[in-house]
């Protein structure tokens, strides 16, 4: 279930979902025609998909985060990851209160590194508790699914995967001029060091010339199906099964 504003604690009562799903996404420069929340769009595009094929609790999601490579291009704001780190395993410890005690954090933002320490520091305590997604082996079978023509290194930020997925759930925000942006920075070694602006002036590292909305949809039906993935490693009860008749 996909929690709204108009959702009643009736209605999470009436579908007791055993696991959460929270999008962490950002709030960051995607180039001069994309919006600053690309990231989160992203993220809660995928919890969405994710929500109406699972029985799970969708959370609102976490629309600051760790975006400090991208510090110096107007709009931009970042949060510590010690904070990302509290926000993340406060919310944990709320939804274990009431009985919900796994967690899938669907991340938007490559930079957010900090929750994979969060996740492996949840699951030191309680096995099973956290899982985070998509991984690297998700975004692949995605990518492939989708026949994008550029790799995961070289399509690096606001390119022919982000501009897919906006494509499919929400074009208005694909600004005229956003698909003439390709920008190739292959060697980044540095990029702790010098952040993005060392490697490109345009704020994209990546093709969306390449993009189209038909990719983006193959990419959320393939990272949906692999979502079940998750949900076994995280030992769930038989109770969180498909909805009837969704289709990943």
């Amino acid at each position: 279930m996909i929690l709204t504003p108009s959702t009643t604690a009736a209605d999470v009562r009436r579908h007791q979902p055993s696991i959460a799903v929270l999008p962490v996404g950002s709030f960051e420069q995607h180039g001069d025609h994309l919006p600053l929340a690309t990231d989160t769009v992203v993220a809660t595009a995928i919890t969405a998909s994710i929500a109406a094929a699972y029985n799970v609790l969708a959370l609102p999601p976490v629309t600051v985060s760790c975006s400090h490579e991208h510090a110096g291009w107007p709009g931009t704001v970042s949060i510590t990851h010690q904070t990302l780190s509290a926000v993340v395993t406060d919310m944990a410890a709320s939804l274990a209160a009431q009985g919900i005690r796994r967690l899938a954090l669907v991340n938007g933002h490559g930079g957010n590194y900090v929750l994979s320490n969060v996740v492996q520091t949840a699951n030191a305590s309680a096995k099973g508790a956290m899982t985070l997604f998509p991984t690297r082996l998700d975004w692949d079978r995605a990518r492939k699914a989708a026949s994008l023509e550029t790799t995961a290194h070289d399509d690096m930020h606001a390119g022919e995967l982000e501009v897919s997925i906006l494509a499919a759930v929400w074009p208005e925000s694909v600004q005229e001029g956003a698909y003439g942006d390709d920008h190739l920075a292959g060697d980044r070694s540095m990029l702790l060091v010098h952040g993005m602006a060392g490697y490109t002036d345009s704020g994209v590292i990546g093709r969306p010339s390449a993009a189209t909305a038909a990719k983006g949809k193959a990419i959320l039906k393939s990272l949906t199906a692999s979502f079940a993935d998750h949900l076994a490693a995280l030992e769930l009860p038989s109770d969180v099964a498909m909805v009837p008749g969704a289709k990943p």
